[in-house]
């Protein structure tokens, strides 16, 4: 194969601020992405992420900051002087153009002679796995395909980064899987440097070598996937990657990394992230999916049952405190509306933050 990633060591966005108006869409993110990783930009909506991204394609200019790759500083530059490859999540195919043309346009913007882009071309289609469609126009292929059709149009032009806007958004869920495994292989396979944009976490956590969540245009935490997934430091950051369940109480005792937190008549324990003060205001945070109904009288959050769902192997629950807080939950059995339940986590499932949410 004579596909390669442009070479680079690192791509460094220094202090990169974007306003729109009075509104502060990204507020001084700095962040440096070594040549061959595959970073995930993850966040709500309108946290900032497909903006960043724009940013370093050149879609938008930047109103303050700078973008460098290596020694050279790109973010004067127009797009096509930046000679990254973008993917978008409508694909933005020409309608009107084979395969083999969407793939080789912009090789032959380039001036590239036909029969190297006809060479490329081919090896494109080949490690997206699209031999025998070729010929055909975009209307005629599956969602899955025309987004491959897109990442062999971004990879054929041999770009130093990849870039890719929540590609997966418009599939169904069997071919997000798909198309997550093929993305990743063809990552490897390039040896390229990939900035993907999700607000799926499960999307980042698979994908991903290291995950930038952001927040209000703002830079929360930048980890590997398991640090995000086990150690999020920000209580917005957890509930972010799952930990849905927050609640509220007082912090009763703390020390050696670890915290009770008084909820009700109960006292919750769980793995403390920072210092927290006995006596201070603090919240759990715990994954749906390791809270679990136990028996009456045992310590847990008491609440009433509003509603659970068979999901194949048990059941999802959804639960009400007195206190208004909303709890999910895993169950092994239905539980009807209205029914008292005391839910518990394992101290070393349930995360303890301090101060307010």
């Amino acid at each position: 194969m004579t596909i390669n990633a442009a070479s680079f060591r690192e791509l460094k966005l220094d202090r990169l601020s974007r306003d729109f108006g009075t509104h502060n869409a990204l507020k001084d993110v700095s962040l440096t992405i070594g040549k061959g990783e595959f970073i995930a930009l993850l966040g709500p909506s309108g946290c900032g992420k497909s903006t960043t991204l724009n940013l370093i394609a050149g879609l938008l200019p930047a109103t303050g900051g700078g973008i460098w790759l290596d020694d050279k500083r790109i973010d004067p530059l127009r797009p096509e002087e930046r000679g990254f490859g973008m993917v978008f999540q409508n694909y933005a195919l020409f309608p009107h153009m084979s395969v083999n043309r969407n793939i080789g346009f912009g090789l032959k913007m380039r001036g590239m002679p036909k029969a190297e882009i006809d060479k490329r071309v081919a090896e494109a289609a080949a490690l997206v796995r699209l031999q025998g469609q070729t010929e055909k126009l975009p209307g005629q292929l599956s969602g899955g395909q025309q987004q491959r059709v897109a990442i062999a149009r971004a990879i054929v032009v041999e770009p130093p980064l990849v870039l890719m806007d929540e590609p997966l958004s418009n599939l169904d869920a069997k071919l997000r899987l798909e198309m997550r495994a093929e993305i990743r292989r063809i990552h490897n396979t390039l040896g390229a440097t990939t900035i993907y944009v999700t607000h799926d976490q499960e999307e980042a956590l698979s994908l991903a070598d290291r995950i930038v969540v952001l927040r209000d245009g703002q830079v929360r935490q930048v980890g590997t996937p398991e640090d995000l997934f086990m150690r999020p430091d920000h209580l917005d950051v957890a509930e972010f990657m799952g930990f849905r369940n927050k609640v509220k109480g007082k912090i009763a005792a703390a020390g050696d990394g670890k915290a009770a937190v008084t909820v009700g008549d109960a006292q919750i324990s769980g793995r403390a992230r920072h210092a927290v003060s006995a006596g201070a205001e603090g919240y759990l945070a715990i994954r749906p999916e390791d809270l679990h109904p136990v028996a009456a009288g045992q310590p847990g959050l008491k609440a009433q049952v509003v509603s659970t769902e068979f999901r194949g192997r048990e059941f999802v629950g959804f639960a009400r405190m007195a206190d208004g807080t909303d709890l999910s939950f895993l169950a092994h059995d239905k539980l009807a509306p209205g029914e008292a339940v005391t839910l518990a986590a394992d101290p070393d499932r349930v995360l303890v933050y301090g101060g307010a949410a």
